[in-house]
């Protein structure tokens, strides 16, 4: 059985508690996530969590995200799609590859934030780059998580973002800080959101 609302109102004060200590074991919080899930939405969980191994992305992990149930997990990893796939164009055409070369899977609709990813693909050194594309799927999650508050979609989200803090946490400690403390912020502000308007309507 889920308890969305009872793992959301426990996150500011865990992952609180993890800044405060400098401990951050992504691994443990998504465990104990899981335990208060569903099997059918572990298995979401999952799915999502397979995305961030780098061994498991090839053409038919893209074909399963992209026809996926679960619509997150399908317009998140369309995003991530074309934000990779223009990574390898921009290093295709850097390098004088063929046009093409690399690409896992062609998802066939306009690339809305072309321009954007474009853009940062072509300022600042590897880490400012990185940093940029990370952004890009952070507003991303935010987009596709705006009107989810007590739900699953919530959760894959803040689960997709706790990868990209772990990502900087070893790509750059510092970086890795400041991330998670923004992270802790939007969890804490979200939930204190929600709960004072759901107050205010009963009162």
């Amino acid at each position: 059985m889920n308890n969305y609302e009872y793992i959301i109102a426990s996150l500011p004060d865990i992952t609180l508690d993890w800044k405060e200590s400098g401990d951050m074991p992504a691994d443990s919080l998504v465990s104990w996530i899981k335990d208060s899930c569903s099997s059918r939405d572990r298995e979401l969980i999952d799915f999502l969590q397979k995305g961030f191994d780098s061994g498991s992305l090839d053409g038919e992990f893209y074909s399963n995200a992209l026809s996926h149930r679960n619509p997150f997990i399908r317009e998140y990893f369309r995003f991530d799609l074309n934000v990779r796939n223009a990574k390898v164009n921009y290093l295709n055409k850097a390098l004088g590859r063929a046009a093409g070369t690399d690409i896992f899977l062609q998802d066939g609709r306009e690339f809305e934030e072309a321009a954007r990813t474009e853009t940062v693909l072509a300022s600042g050194d590897i880490l400012s780059r990185e940093r940029g594309l990370d952004d890009l799927m952070w507003d991303k999650i935010d987009e596709l998580t705006t009107f989810d508050y007590f739900d699953i979609e919530a959760i894959l989200g803040f689960i997709a973002k706790l990868q990209i803090v772990m990502r900087w946490r070893n790509l750059d400690p510092d970086t890795g800080r400041k991330m998670f403390g923004r992270l802790v912020n939007e969890v804490r502000g979200s939930y204190t959101g929600v709960r004072d308007a759901a107050n205010a309507a009963v009162e």
